[in-house]
């Protein structure tokens, strides 16, 4: 296809792109037309210099509009700003390093005390362990409880929650009784920052915070002591708060969430470069009223009797802004963020890790002495009996950029069986965060979905997820699924294995220098990373591999072994189940190849 213009019989052409395309249609056009003014088009002479700064311009204008329409691609795009706007647009929201959860076990001793002939725990001296007490793990990584821990607390049926142990007995008499009470902790610091407002009406005012990876927002007040909501859009006027389940059903539904209204809001966005998150307030001006920003339309209408006439009027737009459709804007006073920040990996720490109380917050009920207060906050200490999971690092530009599509295609709910794994794997930070999941129909009932997750362990390896991270995966996908739809999470099975390969290598090449080689295109083949849930192995990849290698002359055998590494590794039999070149898991099972440098051995023969 040509497009062009014609001057005197002479077709020109508007389809080079490059510098050398362009500098040739140049010279030719020149020497048509211009033959008579300028002889020389020579890289030394004016006429090549024109011609040179010609195409120069040509070709950059070529390269910034290309440049351009890859940008409004989010599969092409390349700056940091647009692949931001593209995951907005998507409906999805850029991740950062995900926190640990972890279940904590607290020990307290208190005084021993006699109770209708028996002797019982002094339960007058029993604390209450504070939200926000951190604790600190052998590695340095501090965890902070989610709620208090009231050790004396009863259930409906009056009977006390906490464990009751032995303490101290001194003949034969106990003089005191260790209780103990589990709850959940999250890794990461708190920290609170302070934003003055000036007295000026910025519809939409952001505020950036100074530490990355904020995982939770935990609360946002004024100075006039006016709480500030968090939704997912501005045009959202009632948020949903959890508050503490005081009743019956306490024990199974400890959380009741209570949809309240929130004049005063935000939503937040957090930067692919640093990733500090912004708040952005409502637009509405607090000291301009409803009728004001927005007129009556009946004043400006032709009365029902009386004059027939209507005067000139006329509405201000900039006003409409000023309505409080998206919330308040903060003005005039001074906004308290207060947030959890921090995660990754490395938070992933052992069972039997945590055992120093970092900072201790407690109350006592009212008939404890000071002595007794003093004596109960000493002996308090604190384990993991389980590790730690859920901690992750912050997903890549193309981590996130591949859940594009699925979040596009989504539309805010849960139907298909990508639709569930997108929502799987955008669980907010604040929850935790599923390494692997896999999607598998219930054989006993056809409406129901099993999910198969792990997460990763403080080594990078895949481990069992906790029951607190299943709980928040529940609680997350409820809010997508269809009514009728039911959806049971398991644990997936690990299969960790080691590959032999034997090898015949070129005469005269160096056998090390090629199996190390080898070693590393079979690790990227069988990268972890590369395998999902119920992915099979397909052993000509791994051929391929192995004899596209430079120095490798053919591929003599290749042996796959089971090997536990995890508690969730399994026993696997991996003759018995391959079948035409393709090694099936287990179901709800995925393939890890947990240390790539001991556990493929290259054999030389």
């Amino acid at each position: 296809m040509m497009a062009g213009q014609q001057r005197n019989g002479v077709t020109r052409s508007y389809l080079a792109k490059d510098y050398g395309s362009i500098r040739s249609d140049l010279l030719q056009y020149a020497r048509t037309f211009y033959s008579d003014r300028i002889q020389d088009f020579s890289e030394a002479s004016v006429g090549g210099l024109f011609l040179d700064m010609a195409a120069s311009v040509g070709d950059t204008l070529s390269y910034y509009l290309d440049h351009q329409f890859r940008e409004l691609s989010w599969a092409d795009a390349v700056e940091t700003q647009n692949i931001e706007r593209h995951i907005r647009n998507a409906g999805s929201k850029i991740g950062v390093a995900s926190p640990a959860n972890v279940n904590l076990t607290f020990f307290v001793e208190v005084a021993a005390t006699l109770d209708n002939g028996a002797y019982v725990p002094d339960w007058n001296s029993a604390p209450k362990i504070l939200e926000s007490t951190e604790v600190q793990s052998k590695s340095g990584v501090t965890f902070i409880t989610t709620e208090d821990l009231d050790m004396g607390e009863s259930d409906s049926y009056g009977n006390r929650k906490a464990t009751v142990n032995a303490g101290n007995v001194s003949n034969g008499v106990p003089t005191s009784f260790i209780l103990s009470r589990d709850v959940v902790a999250t890794s990461g610091l708190i920290a609170t920052e302070t934003f003055t407002i000036p007295d000026e009406y910025v519809p939409y005012r952001t505020i950036t915070l100074s530490n990355a990876n904020v995982s939770e927002i935990l609360s946002v007040v004024d100075s006039d002591g006016n709480d500030y909501y968090e939704v997912d859009s501005l045009t959202q006027d009632t948020a949903y708060r959890p508050i503490k389940n005081f009743g019956s059903d306490s024990d199974a539904v400890p959380r009741i969430f209570t949809p309240i209204a929130a004049p005063r809001r935000y939503m937040t966005s957090t930067a692919i470069t640093g990733r500090k998150t912004t708040l952005m307030f409502g637009g509405g001006d607090e000291t301009v009223s409803s009728e004001d920003a927005l007129p009556d339309p009946t004043k400006f209408a032709i009365p029902m009797y009386g004059s027939t006439t209507v005067t000139r009027f006329s509405i201000d737009p900039r006003s409409l802004l000023k309505s409080k459709t998206t919330g308040v804007a903060p003005r005039n006073t001074t906004i308290t963020v207060r947030y959890r920040n921090g995660g990754g990996s490395e938070h992933n720490v052992a069972a039997n890790d945590i055992r120093k109380i970092k900072t201790l917050r407690t109350t006592f009920p009212s008939a404890a002495t000071p002595g007794a207060a003093t004596s109960v906050r000493a002996s308090t200490d604190v384990i993991n009996t389980l590790s730690a999971t859920g901690g992750a690092a912050a997903p890549s530009v193309d981590e996130m950029r591949s859940m594009i599509p699925a979040a596009r295609n989504s539309q805010q709910r849960v139907v298909s069986k990508d639709d569930l794994l997108a929502r799987v794997f955008s669980l907010p930070t604040m929850f935790g965060k599923v390494e692997k999941a896999g999607i598998r129909p219930n054989p006993v009932n056809p409406l129901s979905t099993v999910i198969h997750i792990a997460s990763l362990n403080n080594a990078g390896i895949l481990a069992q997820s906790g029951d607190t991270l299943k709980r928040n995966l529940s609680n997350y996908l409820n809010e997508f699924r269809l009514i009728s739809d039911a959806i049971d999470i398991l644990d997936a099975s690990i299969v960790n294995y080691t590959v032999s390969v034997k090898i015949v290598v070129v005469p005269n090449s160096n056998p090390l220098d090629v199996a190390t080689l080898v070693r590393s295109n079979i690790s990227s083949v069988l990268n972890t990373k590369n395998f999902t849930v119920d992915q099979p192995i397909v052993l000509s990849d791994l051929t391929i591999a192995v004899i596209n290698t430079p120095g490798v002359l053919s591929l003599v055998d290749t042996t796959f072994s089971s090997k536990r590494v995890s508690e969730l590794s399994v026993e696997f039999d991996f003759v018995l189940n391959t079948s035409r070149g393709i090694i099936v898991p287990p179901p709800g099972g995925v393939f890890e190849l947990a240390n790539p440098n001991t556990d493929i051995i290259v054999t030389v023969i």
